[in-house]
């Protein structure tokens, strides 16, 4: 590999590969001093993304960084990285919500740390590269290797069901993943017969997308959809989702809701849109037809739930058929608002999950009905999951309106009855949730057991807050996000513009 040319690229590299050295680097310290590690590395990771986006948002443009390496020449692999608003916005909420899991998993995780954090740290550099890489073999290598980690992740250190929860996960996840390798195989052979050379990259692959045959290219689209649906998940291929919330600890809890489910949608933006605009316009209404779905049946199972870990898994299937829907409505209010509602997901129902983690382990219950009346001496803790909940509610100034609003504006423009039924997962949103506060905070203190239970400490109500500052920001002034996303949305709007069959607005 040649020497990187400039500072950004340096950054680039340290910011990806930072956590996994100190991974490596766990074996060598003793086993107290792990979650320090963990800790100051996730902290650099973060700050060096911080730095990132922050240039974005002041100057915006195409790339911010980027990487560009032949890696394997023979077979056309180059280590090909890059880094834009959309990317950037995704990893500062990936390196927030692991110092955020660090912190959470404090005294939650009290044997085999070393073990613990060292696949954390793997996750986190699976997780940047993902959304770093821009040839199709390095993206697949990042894409696996977030596999692995969650695995031992819920495997080891989940619930006592631990082990269906993961073989499941890892079978509908690991069957998605093999159907894109063939199709990004299926694309490099077709680059070599139709350019005289084969590559992997991205930009080249964009070069000849629309001279492949029709038949061909509906194979290998079909195969990256199922692979980012799944990871979605979109309805109905969700129900490895459930079982793996209920089963991981709070730290995979809150990295699997907060960002590895936004890998899928991150992957249909980055790859398959893009180079097959008119499959994607084509299947277009039966995908918003599944996030409709998805939205309804997601808020209707969540209230149906007793287990506080179930119901905010639901209501994860059910935002995200917000975001899906945003997506296939090709417009760039939509895409836009998709985009942000990425974050906003990951911000709220991070937040959720945390909640949840720290009322389990001071009462080693999940059911609804053993608890009630905590607001009475637990002021703290209930008051910052009310607000959590209002975010992921939607209430107008905090994160989540601003989203949906964007969502649901956007689609009225071209699927207007898709809209109106996507705007009642609102008001269900709302049901289930606050049925929840009402359940857990109100009603009588009757249970000696919850008499007994104490407030948050400092270190956790740190955690929350940092979220909850985030929903008030992006709620009251989600300016800077917006313009962080935008370019990636227009481009999106744009592609999509060009082919025959563009929605009329679009036209």
């Amino acid at each position: 590999m040649p020497p990187l040319t400039n500072l950004n690229s340096f950054w680039l590299i340290a910011m990806t590969f930072i956590p996994a050295i100190a991974a490596v680097l766990l074996i060598a310290f003793p086993r107290p001093l792990a979650r320090v590690v963990a800790l100051v590395a996730t902290m650099i990771t973060l700050l060096i993304s911080v730095k990132f986006v922050a240039g974005i948002v002041i100057a915006p443009a195409e790339w911010t960084a980027s990487v560009s390496a032949d890696w394997i020449p023979i077979v056309g692999i180059k280590f090909l990285l890059g880094l834009d608003g959309l990317s950037g916005s995704l990893i500062v909420l990936t390196n927030v919500l692991m110092v955020l899991s660090v912190l959470g998993s404090w005294t939650a995780i009290d044997s085999r740390q070393r073990e613990f954090y060292f696949w954390l740290l793997l996750l986190q550099t699976g997780i940047i590269g993902t959304f770093l890489a821009l040839d199709l073999i390095v993206f697949y290598i990042f894409w696996e290797l977030m596999l692995v980690p969650l695995y031992f992740l819920i495997g080891v250190f989940g619930s006592v069901n631990r082990i269906y929860a993961t073989m499941k996960f890892f079978l509908f996840t690991f069957a998605g993943s093999v159907l894109m390798l063939l199709g990004i195989l299926a694309l490099y052979f077709q680059h070599r017969a139709l350019a005289g050379s084969g590559s992997f990259a991205l930009a080249d692959l964009l070069t000849i997308s629309d001279k492949i045959d029709p038949r061909l290219a509906v194979m290998i689209f079909t195969g990256f959809m199922l692979a980012f649906l799944i990871k979605v998940p979109i309805f109905p291929l969700h129900t490895w989702l459930p079982d793996a919330h209920t089963e991981a600890p709070t730290a995979g809890s809150v990295i699997l809701a907060g960002v590895l489910l936004k890998t899928g949608v991150y992957g249909i933006l980055r790859f398959a849109i893009p180079l097959f605009p008119n499959l994607s316009v084509q299947v277009a209404p039966l995908m918003i037809a599944l996030a409709v779905v998805g939205i309804i049946y997601g808020a209707l199972t969540a209230f149906a739930q007793s287990d506080l870990k179930r119901l905010v898994a639901y209501s994860s299937v059910s935002h995200m058929g917000f975001i899906m829907l945003g997506i296939f409505a090709f417009q760039k209010e939509a895409i836009v608002g998709a985009t942000l509602q990425m974050i906003n997901h990951g911000i709220s129902t991070g937040g959720l999950f945390l909640c949840v983690g720290y009322l389990y382990e001071r009462r080693h219950t999940r059911e609804l009905k053993e608890f009630g009346g905590l607001a009475y001496n637990m002021r703290v803790y209930a008051t910052l999951t009310v607000i959590l909940v209002l975010s992921s509610v939607g209430l107008p100034g905090l994160n989540g309106f601003i989203g949906e609003f964007w969502i649901l504006v956007g689609t009225f423009m071209t699927h207007k009855i898709a809209a109106v039924i996507a705007a009642t997962g609102v008001i269900l949103a709302a049901v289930y949730l606050l049925r929840m506060v009402q359940m857990t905070f109100f009603g009588p203190l009757d249970k000696e057991e919850n008499k007994k239970v104490s407030d948050l400490d400092m270190r956790e109500i740190l955690t929350l807050v940092v979220l909850i500052i985030f929903a008030f920001w992006i709620g009251l002034y989600p300016r800077p996000y917006a313009q962080a996303l935008e370019p990636s949305a227009q481009h999106i709007v744009e592609v999509v513009g060009k082919t025959p069959l563009a929605p009329i607005a679009q036209k």
